[in-house]
């Protein structure tokens, strides 16, 4: 797949990259000029530089990057974030450190991770009844919590 990528911001960034040949995900990296404290318990908005085009029917998804939240307790909140394929504006990263210490965002590092997915357009119909499951209406820890 073939997808239109612009460079912008007032400091761009590096090109989302896959790390291995069988990533799902590429990596974004932060746009920043100057390094950014992420303090214990804070919450920041991390610009990476880039805008995409996508095609209808596909969606960017933003993910934690599992090293950082593991090691240093950084998450991308609102995981996973959606980026619709209408959106033409710059992707930026909403950081969490849940972790004990601040934490220092460098310029060019591998923040978040993306995935490109396709997803059908639904169309409602509205009925009276649904047809019926085994499970029916059993949610929340109705098929066992082993």
């Amino acid at each position: 797949m073939n997808v239109q990528i612009k460079r912008c911001g007032s400091y761009a960034g590096n090109l989302p990259s896959y790390a291995t040949t069988g990533s799902a995900g590429m990596d974004l990296y932060a746009a920043i000029e100057e390094p950014l404290i992420i303090p214990a318990g804070g919450i920041v908005m991390v610009s990476t530089g880039i805008a995409i085009a996508l095609p209808r029917g596909y969606e960017c998804q933003v993910r934690s990057r599992s090293g950082l939240a593991a090691k240093s307790g950084i998450f991308a909140l609102n995981a996973p974030g959606t980026i619709d394929s209408d959106y033409r504006g710059e992707i930026k990263v909403i950081l969490a450190n849940f972790g004990k210490q601040d934490y220092i965002v460098q310029s060019q590092e591998r923040i978040a991770q993306i995935v490109i997915a396709e997803y059908a357009i639904v169309e409602w119909t509205p009925v009276d009844e649904l047809t019926e499951t085994k499970r029916g209406t059993g949610g929340f820890g109705s098929t066992g919590t082993i």
